[in-house]
């Protein structure tokens, strides 16, 4: 099987890549990369030893996909990936709908040629940002907690967000952007009989990845910690009781083995994220930094910023009965490997640009 990988060289894309080579041997497996995000060229020369050939181009320029050869399925792991892209000076809309949906029309368009299959990696942001504020929440041990049963939203479940939540705007211009290439990918794929897989992820977390306080924010968190640099908890009282869920791009590597091996319904969305049990709020995260790396404690921003959210956990349970998967990395894993890496690059966030 021949697999490409687009967005290779970054943290998602790169270890998707290595750990589908240790679960199916004997793939073939090319990517592309523009190497824009520095800490890029880490991870090609991992890549290039294990025998993975990197092409550099930009999915932006169609023409960059005409010297790509066939392939069996495409893995859509390239994207602007802050959910504040286009809207916090860094980048403009116009930036960022080239690169989300853009890039993503010139690859269904490669994936039409060859009749490749398509495993898009969506997000958790394509959910409405109105109805997540709006969850009720109470405070409990450092922690937002969800009442699921004080709302009639679809999709709510004590076990988190299900993939029939509403997805009407505001979503962010980063959402927008992946709801219309989940739009565009299953409508391709209808229109020009490809198969396609669309993977909602939650926060994907792991050691080498390039974080930031809008992405990454695990890696980011740890690195910031044991550097001593400022860190804030921004808005809902300043006292960082919001919550997400980590998963390990090594569990994702697993899902999409499965998926690679079934023929998709017309519909196939669904969610991969850590869930509840690998779920914590950014206090929590505090302490867990505060035992291991001594005391740092960050500032109190009571100032709301644009598309933040209380709380945000991920159901998985329509892919567990779909492919009988679950994470199997817990987030005190996640988080240790995480620790390991902080220990071996105390200047990380610098060297991948994420200050």
């Amino acid at each position: 099987m021949k697999l490409f990988v687009t967005g290779v060289c970054g943290f998602v894309g790169s270890k998707l890549a290595c750990s589908l080579l240790e679960l199916m041997p004997g793939l073939e497996i090319s990517g592309i990369d523009n190497l824009l995000r520095p800490g890029s060229e880490i991870n090609r020369a991992e890549l290039a030893r294990l025998g993975i050939r990197f092409t550099h181009g930009d999915l932006r320029m169609a023409s960059d996909l005409e010297a790509i050869g066939p392939s069996d399925w495409v893995i859509d792991a390239a994207a602007q990936p802050s959910v504040l892209a286009g809207v916090d000076g860094r980048s403009s809309p116009r930036q960022l709908a080239e690169h989300n949906l853009i890039g993503t029309l010139n690859l269904l368009d490669y994936c039409r040629q060859h009749k490749a299959g398509l495993i898009l990696l969506s997000t958790s942001r394509v959910y409405s940002i109105r109805d997540l504020a709006a969850l009720p929440v109470t405070a409990h041990e450092s922690a937002f907690q969800l009442d699921a049963a004080k709302t009639s939203v679809p999709g709510v479940t004590a076990e988190g967000i299900a993939e029939d939540f509403p997805t009407r705007q505001p979503v962010s211009l980063y959402g927008a952007t992946k709801l219309a290439s989940e739009t565009m990918a299953r409508e391709y794929g209808q229109a020009f009989a490809f198969p396609v897989w669309i993977n909602r992820c939650g926060v994907l977390a792991g050691a080498g990845q390039f974080g930031t306080a809008e992405q990454g924010i695990f890696s980011y968190w740890l690195h910031a910690h044991r550097a001593r640099l400022p860190l804030r908890y921004i808005g809902f009282g300043g006292l960082g009781y919001q919550v997400r869920d980590a998963l390990h791009p090594r569990d994702l590597a697993e899902l999409i083995r499965l998926q690679l091996h079934k023929t998709p319904p017309p519909d196939a969305t669904f969610h991969a994220s850590g869930g509840v049990k690998n779920s914590m709020s950014l206090a929590q995260l505090t302490e867990w930094c505060n035992q291991r790396f001594g005391p740092h404690a960050p500032a109190a921003d009571h100032r709301p910023r644009p598309f933040d959210i209380p709380w945000l956990v991920m159901n998985s349970a329509a892919t567990k009965a779909s492919f009988g998967w679950e994470p199997k990395t817990t987030l005190a894993a996640i988080l240790e490997e995480i620790e390991e890496h902080v220990g071996r690059n105390p200047n990380w966030l610098r060297q991948v640009g994420a200050l």
